[in-house]
């Protein structure tokens, strides 16, 4: 994979050296990516924050058949978004490592503090409180 600014020129080396598919992530709409596709692209990668849809849309218009993948946000909507501008596989951001643990950290209170409540209980039930 290689990110957007890399040259024209960089690519075709890659692509002479290294017998494996190029991944070029578009993160701007003036790329150019004509340019990507000629020097051995086999993939776009399109990245372009809240401007991903467009940007999919119109490489979509300019190129129909060329495989497009591209980061499809948070939300459902957002993906079938990207999905319906012509991209052919989404890549989705899981949630951060701080995100999940604390849920985890959450449930782990929540139910420590279901368990100290029944304990305090069975102590009154044990001694007649």
């Amino acid at each position: 994979m290689v990110n957007g600014p890399t040259s024209a020129q960089t690519i075709e080396e890659i692509n002479r050296l290294v017998d494996v598919p190029i991944i070029y992530t578009v993160v701007t709409e003036t790329a150019d990516i004509a340019s990507r596709i000629a020097a051995g692209v086999d993939i776009l990668n399109v990245s372009g924050g809240a401007k991903t849809v467009d940007m999919v849309r119109k490489i979509r218009r300019e190129f129909p058949d060329f495989p497009i993948m591209a980061t499809g946000g948070l939300t459902k909507e957002s993906i079938m978004n990207v999905i319906e501008a012509g991209a052919n596989a989404i890549t989705y951001t899981p949630p951060t490592n701080g995100e999940i643990f604390k849920k985890k950290w959450e449930n782990i209170v929540k139910k420590s503090s279901n368990i100290t409540s029944k304990l305090a209980r069975l102590g009154r039930l044990m001694y007649n409180e």
